[in-house]
């Protein structure tokens, strides 16, 4: 099964092996004070930088979020999609809790994007499904619903059923539905990584979708973060996750060399074209 998105110009497919898609997460304000601010101030120099980096470090699609607090985000929505569809050719990803927020976004990307995100909670799916159907664009689904995220890895399952079911009856194909099992830290709860590989593992095989991680919750609050983010990202690629809402330039070549160990690059060719490119990054950003 697989799950197209598309820019004006570029289409992205996201499927069971086929090379990985790392969705850029950096357009996003939450914990990133010096975006906020910039968001804030209307100063859109930063997040023009931020598409641009995150694109030459390897992101396939990119995460657009303009929630800071005390601005119009539906004005402020168009207007960074706008900039950002402008700057590079990557299909787009739109990422808010609010409806109009994510419709004023929709209206405004090219292609066929990105949805971020519904849920298995009655006002979500009633909310967001329809703007989804509307569009025609894709959706990702995350597997918590009314009582919140479910412990075990068959009730999250049973929860992207009924996101499945609900997109289904409004005409939304299963292909156009990317689901998330959610990733928890495991600082306060040891299993909690389990439980997503658990998840993963029977979302493929049971329901042959495609599957979403952010990888890089699983680690908040330990130490070398990147560490443990790399390899549960491995791992979960393992299990059949098949994109990601990460940093590109902190995960980028763990996703190539993955892929690579994974028969999912040809002689290693992308492998090295990327430790390539990232080895010139590097040093401009050391000049810099």
């Amino acid at each position: 099964m697989n799950t197209v998105l598309k820019s004006n110009s570029k289409e992205v497919t996201i499927g069971v092996g086929r090379p990985f898609v790392m969705i850029g997460e950096k357009i996003n304000p939450t914990g990133r004070k010096k975006l906020a601010a910039a968001l804030t101030e209307g100063n859109l120099d930063y997040v023009r930088q931020l598409a641009l980096d995150q694109a030459a470090w390897g992101a396939d699609v990119l995460d657009v979020n303009v929630g800071a607090p005390g601005i119009d985000e539906v004005a402020v929505v168009k207007q960074v999609v706008e900039l950002v569809a402008s700057v590079t050719d990557l299909p787009l990803c739109l990422d808010s809790a609010n409806p109009d927020v994510l419709a004023a976004g929709l209206a405004a990307a090219p292609g066929k994007p990105l949805v971020n995100s519904v849920s298995g909670e009655t006002k979500r799916l009633e909310t967001v499904l329809p703007l989804v159907k509307e569009r025609g664009a894709a959706v990702i689904g995350l597997t918590m619903d009314d009582s919140g995220i479910p412990p075990t890895a068959e009730e999250r399952v049973a929860v992207a059923e009924k996101i499945l079911n609900r997109a289904a009856q409004m005409g939304i194909p299963a292909e156009d539905v990317v689901i998330d099992p959610l990733v928890l830290t495991v600082g306060s709860d040891s299993k909690a990584a389990l439980v997503t590989l658990q998840t993963i593992e029977i979302l493929r095989k049971s329901l042959g979708v495609n599957v979403n991680v952010g990888a890089s919750n699983v680690s908040f609050g330990l130490p070398e973060r990147p560490v443990v983010n790399a390899a549960f990202l491995t791992l979960c690629i393992q299990a059949g996750a098949t994109c990601a809402i990460t940093d590109p330039a902190k995960m980028g070549l763990t996703v190539r060399a993955t892929d690579l160990l994974l028969s999912r690059d040809p002689n290693s060719m992308r492998y090295l074209k990327y430790f390539r490119a990232a080895e010139k990054l590097k040093a401009a950003e050391q000049q810099s």
